[in-house]
């Protein structure tokens, strides 16, 4: 007989398989295991993280112009994701600028299909994302740097699906983990962030502050989504969680690129 994953194995599995392409079979989503897994999303893409910062790295090695270097990291991310991230902040755009009431900005989001706003969504994000990325990425180290930053981005999650924002619909993934990860949880996974952007911005050559000042961006922007989505949806969806992780990573990458940021 097939041994049972304990709470914690299933919680990483269930946070690898929706963050990333990894395969990890079928996972029993409860409460906790839905908590858990939010709460791990910044380790779950560990791998994820690498393989960006391995592309980046490489492309700053052979010299390839910034611009190429971002692109790169930029596919490489899409790629190991499935791109579902994009597809949410696309998907989340169109409903938060649909003209419509909650009911038809929902229907706009489960739908699928992109609309024109976002299609300038992505345009923008991914284009910020590339030429932040490719700007702070010139060599292996600052490729390392970069894969704290995509780690970091995963702690939105835990923003999202707070106690006390409500899931937009009945069903599926939003329904599923919103509101299972405690304010205070919330809060600790969060003055991690803060510490670790803080040492990783002195180890590049930054400030402190800087690092410190990134995260705060960073933690705002996901909560002024979040609370975008609650009065305009009545609450979270997939697609959010997406749109959260996508707006996080940009606010990070832009926070490494701008002047007082990385210096090595």
């Amino acid at each position: 007989m097939a041994r049972r994953p304990g709470p914690r194995a299933a919680a990483l599995r269930l946070a690898v398989g929706t963050l990333t392409v990894l395969p990890t079979g079928a996972v029993e989503v409860d409460r906790a295991t839905a908590r858990g897994a939010m709460l791990l999303g910044p380790v779950a893409v560990v791998p994820l993280a690498l393989v960006a910062a391995l592309v980046g790295g490489a492309g700053a090695a052979l010299a390839l112009p910034g611009s190429a270097v971002g692109l790169l990291v930029v596919a490489a991310l899409a790629l190991g994701t499935r791109a579902l991230h994009l597809d949410g902040l696309a998907d989340t755009v169109d409903g938060l600028g649909a003209g419509w009431d909650r009911e038809r900005a929902l229907e706009v989001m489960r739908r699928g299909d992109v609309g024109p706003m976002g299609v300038v969504a992505l345009v923008l994000v991914l284009g910020l994302q590339a030429v932040a990325a490719g700007s702070v990425v010139t060599g292996w180290t600052t490729a390392l740097g970069l894969a704290v930053l995509v780690c970091c981005s995963r702690a939105a999650l835990a923003v999202v699906c707070r106690t006390g924002v409500p899931a937009a619909r009945a069903s599926g993934l939003g329904a599923a983990v919103a509101g299972t990860v405690p304010v205070a949880a919330a809060a600790v996974v969060w003055l991690g962030v803060g510490a670790l952007l803080a040492l990783t911005w002195a180890l590049l050559g930054g400030s402190v502050v800087g690092g410190l000042v990134s995260a705060l961006l960073a933690l705002t922007a996901a909560g002024l989504l979040v609370g975008w989505c609650r009065r305009r949806l009545g609450g979270v969806t997939g697609d959010v969680m997406g749109a959260a992780v996508e707006v996080t990573l940009t606010v990070l990458l832009l926070g490494a690129a701008a002047t007082g940021g990385w210096a090595s």
